[in-house]
């Protein structure tokens, strides 16, 4: 044992030496990484050796929320509300390794050490990202200089809204202290290729179509009969312009299909879970944070079929700054014939401000309206939300909101029937 810790000692310069704060074409896990969507692609034409970056996300929050529903008397106790009063909720935490294994070639390994949906450490991701291919010839060097490969276990990259969501601890990139009410979001199996090139963009991508490995058969049901598993086809497409730190317009465009899915997870593949809690979820028996963990989100139960668009733009004029979605989709269960319909609009406002824009303060409108299977009409749950927060350091950051989210159009029998959650959350973040 004593030989270890020596060891240990004497290697521990090296990997001090060996540990960088950024590394080419990864994302600043800081306030650097707000508002950075891709990674940056830089050519990397240097030997440099084996480098490695230690990252995390940690978040602590305190909730003053209020909900509330109307029942009838037949209904009320069915569908009473989980009882909820201010108070902390339990720390998230990322652990985030970035590390260049060759120049060009990077691996990206994250965890959630803890977080409402699992308290104990599970993978979020692992993938490697190829900027430069060791291989020897100009016109491979040609093709890489405007091309990324990516392919693991990873986050995949539908739409641009999440590349500024909260995830598990790591929230410094999002302004406000949860996502949106139709959060697509998935880490699925995954291999996607990029082209980048004076401003324009392009990817394609195909993933299992779930968030997690699965060897089952699919099972056919009298609706469906397709016990095939398809794979997940995605594409991306936009412009990003700037002019220096003055001005910069993003507009994108992502289609996601998959025609035959064992369970598909583009929106209902979050294992972190939502940072409202408990709002709006029923009381009962085995009704706990993890088990109900995405309070105020909407599922909208696409897990056999799904199409689905979402269109972004981002526009930056100094220290303003809207971010506007978009998005529609199509699907539905393997017990169903027909497709439903979701369709979601999300815009952010946000004014930074300050010496290095350490201040801010912002709004955020989001409304969904969707066909949910066995309800008779189209429901509606629109959310509005104030908030404002503080860079301390380009690592430290305390921003606090007034959310007001209100339910419409759910059956008289349903526990969400005029239901609505008001109140306040503050979240202590830091990223590095």
């Amino acid at each position: 044992m004593r030989k270890l810790y020596g060891l240990a000692i004497l290697l521990l310069p090296q990997l001090l030496h060996a540990q960088f704060d950024s590394l080419p074409n990864f994302r600043y896990n800081d306030k650097r990484g707000i508002n950075v969507f891709e990674t940056p692609k830089q050519w990397v034409d240097t030997a440099d050796p084996f480098k490695i970056r230690l990252g995390a996300g940690f978040t602590q929050q305190f909730q003053a929320l209020s909900h509330s529903n109307t029942t009838n008397d037949n209904d009320k106790a069915e569908n009473s509300l989980y009882a909820i009063s201010p108070g902390f909720t339990t720390a998230m935490a990322n652990l985030i390794i970035d590390a260049q294994l060759t120049p060009g070639i990077r691996f990206n390994l994250t965890t959630y050490l803890s977080t409402r949906y699992h308290n104990e450490a599970r993978l979020k991701e692992g993938y490697l990202q190829i900027d430069k291919l060791p291989f020897k010839g100009n016109c491979w060097n040609k093709l890489m200089k405007v091309m990324t490969i990516k392919a693991g276990y990873m986050e995949i990259n539908y739409g641009d809204a999440h590349f500024r969501r909260s995830d598990g601890g790591q929230t410094i990139y999002n302004a406000f202290a949860e996502n949106y009410i139709l959060d697509a979001f998935t880490t699925e199996i995954a291999t996607e290729v990029y082209a980048s090139k004076n401003g324009f963009f392009a990817m394609g991508g195909i993933s299992n179509g779930m968030n997690k490995g699965n060897v089952d058969s699919l099972v056919a049901t009298p609706q469906d009969g397709n016990i095939h598993k398809s794979p997940a086809l995605y594409v991306k497409g936009g412009i990003d312009k700037s002019v220096e730190d003055l001005f910069r317009m993003r507009v994108s465009g992502s289609f996601y299909h998959n025609g035959s899915s064992g369970g598909n997870s583009l929106y209902n593949g979050d294992r972190a879970g939502s940072n409202y809690y408990m709002v709006m979820e029923k009381a009962g028996p085995g009704v706990t944070y993890a088990t109900n963990a995405f309070s105020g989100r909407l599922d909208p139960g696409f897990t056999k079929k799904v199409d689905a668009l979402q269109l972004n733009a981002l526009v930056k004029v100094i220290g303003f700054e809207i971010f506007a979605t978009y998005e529609i989709a199509r699907g539905r269960t393997a017990t169903e014939e027909n497709t439903r319909e979701a369709k979601q609009l999300a815009v952010d406002w946000i004014y930074r401000f300050g010496t290095n824009g350490e201040f801010f303060i912002g709004s955020r409108y989001n409304s969904v309206k969707a066909q949910l299977a066995g309800f008779p009409e189209e429901v509606e749950i629109n959310r509005a939300v104030m908030s404002a927060g503080y860079f301390f350091t380009k690592n430290i950051l305390l921003k606090a909101e007034y959310v007001d989210q209100r339910y419409l159009h759910f059956p008289e029998h349903d526990y969400r029937y005029e239901g609505q959650f008001h109140g306040c959350m503050i979240q202590a973040v830091v990223g590095f």
